[in-house]
């Protein structure tokens, strides 16, 4: 369906009747990824959408699209964007961009200090996310707080996360600051301030297409770099299932890492 027929917009009260929905959803597409999000239950989806902090995307029929939500933790300072799904029959239709772009701006309204923040193991919201301005971070610049990290206790590579000392697992760490953010624009506007105002505007647009484009020509490399770091620790994993690995399938398998 065309985009121009989908209603990306805050979720509200009269949305609680999609929360079994979303959660059935979310919890089928972390089974079928082989990874997953904290299980949640609808009831905490509709505190979301009362308290206001969550997208939800319909079609003009009023068919359920798609879905995120905020979660914030030690006190405001770092904020998640969590839970993003899309129903499948939409996927690969451009929705997920669009409800990652107003759940980004929703918490940069109501948190317009805190630090935004993400766990995934997808290269399509990798890509999403960088366009917004994260960056791939180690889980040290991640948020200490118990309470989300026993959320990942529902996904089925929580005792790789534990293993690693809560260091390292599958998912790829994200990381908007604010106040990086800002010194890179405040940086920008200082070398084209002595340009003119189309010459500004020209200068912000190509640092943009840049950037974009240095994700789109490194997407293969973060593919195989994601592909490497499952490889990697899902090693001793399997190693457990099967404990006598031939060496000639051991070098086939991780070769296979960079060239399938």
């Amino acid at each position: 369906m065309e985009k121009n027929n989908l209603i990306v917009r805050l979720a509200t009260s009269e949305d609680f009747r999609y929360a079994e929905t979303i959660t059935n959803e979310m919890e089928e597409s972390a089974k079928a990824r082989g990874t997953g999000i904290a299980k949640r239950s609808p009831a905490y989806i509709q505190k979301k959408m009362a308290e206001g902090k969550s997208i939800i995307a319909l079609t003009q029929e009023g068919i359920w699209v798609g879905f995120c939500y905020i979660e914030a933790w030690e006190h405001d300072k770092y904020v998640a964007n969590s839970g993003l799904i899309v129903s499948p029959a939409f996927r690969k239709t451009g929705v997920a961009t669009e409800i990652k772009k107003a759940i980004f701006n929703l918490s940069r309204v109501n948190y317009p200090h805190a630090k935004i923040f993400g766990l995934t193991t997808g290269l399509a919201v990798m890509k999403i996310n960088s366009d917004l301005g994260y960056e791939p971070v180690t889980y040290s610049e991640l948020t200490n707080d118990e309470e989300f990290w026993k959320g990942c206790q529902s996904c089925v590579n929580y005792e790789i996360l534990m293993s690693k000392g809560r260091k390292n697992c599958l998912c790829t760490g994200m990381l908007f600051d604010p106040v990086e953010a800002e010194a890179k624009l405040n940086n920008l506007l200082q070398q084209t301030a002595v340009e003119s105002a189309t010459s500004v505007s020209a200068g912000e647009a190509d640092h943009e297409l840049i950037r974009h484009r240095e994700f789109n020509t490194n997407a293969k490399l973060y593919e195989r770099w994601l592909r490497f770091k499952q490889f990697v620790l899902l090693k001793s994993f399997r190693k457990k299932e099967d404990g006598s690995v031939n060496t000639t399938d051991k070098r086939k398998t991780f070769l296979s890492i960079f060239f399938w």
